[in-house]
């Protein structure tokens, strides 16, 4: 909370990017709980008007970015109705900055899936804001911009994804206070140990990969997430792009990170020391708890998740990612490897492949043929600047979609 003048404590206002999906729903769940101390300054979404006026009408924001302007009208006749048209309703892109760098916000919830969500990300550290990012793209597109720009800046980065939370959470006191301009080495930290469960083809026969259906990958074992998370999440994609966002947000080498199977998903991930000790930070799969942890940093606050239950727990099982079985996985590191061309173009190719595969124009198994493709293309293409970011993004996305067709035609090599 903040104190005002006059010595009283005033709820801090929240902007939450993309607040209908379900990150942006948990974060709503959590400040429910605790009104006293945050307060709904802005919400947005893209064109789903009528969750959001259910959010509307519960946690009255001053403001409300719908980024399609046909919804934007919508809402604002519904507000009308509603006797809510004191709240502001702005549309299209550029008012996702608008909000992100509203000073009567000083907490950004940056939950906005896919490359759109960067620019409004760079707005919230620009501004000197507390970003809680659950936006991996935005790292993951333009991981040197994006820290040089929160290194000359006084904005405060807290990770929401539930594998960079847990690392933060286990990583020193005085590491957490700078954590992308510290080395992990000089702090008895030997390796980080980012987990994942696999998704829900760890144990498919590999010849039934290509039969896989959308609604099949959407079928997460252990979380409940939007449908194109899960299939990356499925492909262990997902994975990938976090080991990219790892190296930037904890300014790690390649050869710092290592991904480890771990099918229960209770342990959110490991930080190995060099004394031979290993800090695991356990939980309930609830995506609460990470979003609390970085609303009161450094306070802890109730996220209305259920205890931990040890006695009625599985085993916990661990092994090493089949490279054959999750290439994307492969491709994503190797991406880390090869520099910011690649990492942005993977990022754009595996959002049109996982489009077209939703769609039903391709297979699963096409996702990594097409990400592969893609990337190695732009493998030595040298980003700089914000323009060329978009300007890789851009071109990648139109070489994925030529690719898409080509396999719908039966005319793409591999």
């Amino acid at each position: 909370m903040t104190q005002t003048h006059g010595g009283k404590f005033q709820p801090q206002g929240v902007c939450i990017l993309g607040s209908t999906g379900s990150i942006g729903q948990n974060t709503l769940d959590v400040i429910r709980r605790h009104p006293d101390a945050y307060r709904v300054e802005s919400l947005s979404a893209h064109q789903r008007d009528d969750l959001m006026l259910a959010q509307c009408k519960e946690f009255q924001p001053a403001t409300v970015v719908m980024v399609c302007e046909t919804a934007a009208r919508r809402l604002k006749s519904s507000l009308a109705q509603e006797k809510l048209a004191h709240i502001d309703v702005l549309s299209g892109k550029s008012a996702l900055k608008t909000i992100a760098a509203d000073e009567r916000a000083p907490i950004v919830m940056a939950a906005i899936v896919g490359a759109s969500g960067l620019l409004p990300t760079l707005a919230a550290i620009n501004a000197d804001k507390r970003v809680l990012l659950a936006n991996k793209e935005a790292l993951v597109c333009s991981g040197q911009i994006f820290i040089d720009a929160l290194r000359a800046s006084n904005a405060e980065l807290l990770p929401i994804d539930s594998e960079h939370n847990a690392i933060f959470q286990c990583l020193p006191p005085a590491f957490q206070e700078n954590t992308t301009q510290l080395h992990i080495q000089e702090h008895g930290v030997r390796k980080i140990l980012l987990t994942g469960s696999g998704g829900p083809f760890r144990s498919l026969p590999m010849d039934e990969l290509d039969a896989v259906t959308p609604d099949q990958a959407c079928a997460h074992p252990n979380w409940d997430m939007g449908r194109k998370i899960s299939v990356d999440s499925a492909t262990m994609m997902n994975k990938g792009l976090e080991f990219i966002e790892a190296k930037w947000l904890f300014n790690l080498d390649v050869s710092d990170i290592q991904v480890v199977l771990h099918p229960q998903s209770s342990i959110h991930s490991m930080v190995q020391y060099k004394d031979g000790s290993v800090l695991a930070q356990l939980g309930n799969p609830d995506m609460r708890t990470p979003i609390a942890h970085a609303l009161a940093y450094p306070e802890r606050i109730d996220a209305g998740v259920a205890d931990f239950d040890f006695f009625n727990c599985q085993s916990f099982d661990f092994s090493a990612p089949d490279g054959q079985r999750y290439p994307n996985l492969m491709l994503a590191i190797e991406a880390c490897q090869l520099g910011q061309g690649a990492c942005t173009a993977l990022n754009a190719a595996n959002e049109v492949a996982v489009d077209a595969f939703l769609g039903e124009q391709i297979k699963f198994t096409d996702i990594a043929i097409i990400n592969d493709k893609v990337m190695r293309h732009f493998a030595e293409r040298r980003i700089s600047t914000l323009d060329d970011v978009n300007q890789v993004n851009q071109e990648a996305r139109q070489l994925g979609e030529s690719h898409v067709a080509a396999i719908a035609e039966g005319t793409l090599h591999v």
